[in-house]
């Protein structure tokens, strides 16, 4: 089994570190207390082909694997989760699913742009009533002619104001509930199309998140993705590949939560002595060093076997359910490590838990994952 990097993985990780020094960690606090979008930045990242890493080339794409892709999104995601979830959703939600299951008229149109970062894209799947069961679809697609007309409404979309192209599930023929949704690529400012309030979010503040309303929405015919009646299986589908994108955000914020408090521990002292040499905080960092490397161990697992053109889901998965509860937990021992400094913005750590805990609930929950895994260790023995 081979643990190493090589050369080209290397690369990408320490260029995205840099990048992530340089250009997003001096605005972070402010972006993240003001829920400002970083617009800028994600120009930037669209430059270094971070917003289309794993597209071929021939769609105007980076072309690189998807290890590579974890490892830059864990050097984004420990300086600044929100900008990883951006990054991530254009990855692994939009991209992968149009290059995957898109028509050439889509990938043209569509694809190249946002693989090249020029334009952005959102994932639009949640509803007030169908979050976790997305057989519930209460959006509705009408045939009318050459086009098809939505009515509904979406919510929790990340991107959702910002964004210019979104991948929209709507349900065609109610009679065959799931076997009956499909998904369609919408523009922002096509008429009946519009977003709603930005909502005012405990974590991953500088990253947009906001309902989406359709009223009589016309969508031309070769805007579906896929074919009609698949989009439930296609949603699904893109979210097995976007798991490992927020595996990969999760380790990030658990890596930047740890190293923060390895560092604190270090220069403060108590007792007259650093903190380091107390037992009790030693313990406290011993477990969130295990944590770190065993959830990234269990990412980059996930990305090697994508990337060897095996199956992958229960390890996306499992990736999912244990990065995101280690970041949970080594984010809430990083304030517990600072005492009364973890509580306030410019040691970074409260930060850090406020963004952790998103990563338990989006693109599949705790709950979820475990069912996952359950079905597919079930299959394995039968």
């Amino acid at each position: 089994m081979e643990f190493g990097l090589n050369e080209e993985q290397l690369m990408i990780q320490q260029t995205a570190r840099d990048f992530a020094q340089t250009e997003i960690a001096p605005t972070a606090i402010e972006r993240d207390k003001n829920a400002v979008f970083p617009t800028e930045i994600v120009k930037k990242l669209g430059e270094l082909g971070f917003m289309g890493m794993m597209v071929n080339p021939k769609y105007d794409g980076a072309g690189m694997d998807t290890v590579s892709y974890v490892l830059a999104m864990i050097e984004i995601s420990k300086v600044d989760a929100s900008v990883g979830v951006i990054m991530s959703v254009n990855n692994s939600l939009v991209t992968f699913g149009l290059e995957r299951w898109g028509s050439e008229f889509i990938k043209e149109k569509y694809l190249k742009p946002l693989a090249r970062g020029e334009k952005l894209g959102a994932f639009a799947l949640s509803e007030p009533e169908a979050g976790s069961d997305a057989t519930q679809q209460k959006t509705m697609a009408e045939k009318d002619g050459d086009h098809w007309v939505l009515n509904g409404m979406k919510n929790w979309i990340t991107n959702g104001k910002s964004a210019d192209y979104y991948i929209v599930m709507a349900q065609t023929d109610k009679e065959k509930r799931h076997k009956g949704i499909t998904a369609f690529l919408v523009e922002k400012g096509t008429p009946g199309f519009d977003h709603g309030v930005k909502e005012d979010k405990l974590g991953i503040r500088s990253s947009d998140t906001c309902s989406l309303s359709f009223t009589n929405c016309r969508v031309p015919e070769e805007n579906i993705i896929w074919e009609v009646g698949k989009g439930f299986y296609f949603a699904m589908n893109t979210l097995n590949g976007g798991r490992y994108g927020i595996a990969s955000q999760a380790v990030g914020i658990a890596e930047g939560a740890y190293e923060v408090a390895l560092k604190y521990s270090l220069e403060r002292k108590a007792f007259n002595t650093e903190i380091f040499n107390h037992q009790a905080i030693q313990f406290k960092l011993s477990d969130m060093a295990v944590k770190v490397d065993a959830a990234k161990l269990l990412t980059l697992r996930a990305a090697a076997l994508k990337d060897a053109g095996k199956d992958y889901i229960k390890e996306a998965s499992m990736a999912k359910l244990f990065a995101s509860e280690a970041a949970v937990h080594c984010a809430l021992e990083a304030v517990q490590i600072h005492g009364g400094y973890g509580y306030v913005r410019e040691y970074q750590v409260e930060r850090y838990l406020r963004d952790a805990k998103v990563t338990e609930i989006y693109e599949g929950t705790s709950e979820i994952q475990r069912m996952i895994i359950a079905r597919m260790i079930k299959n394995e023995v039968q």
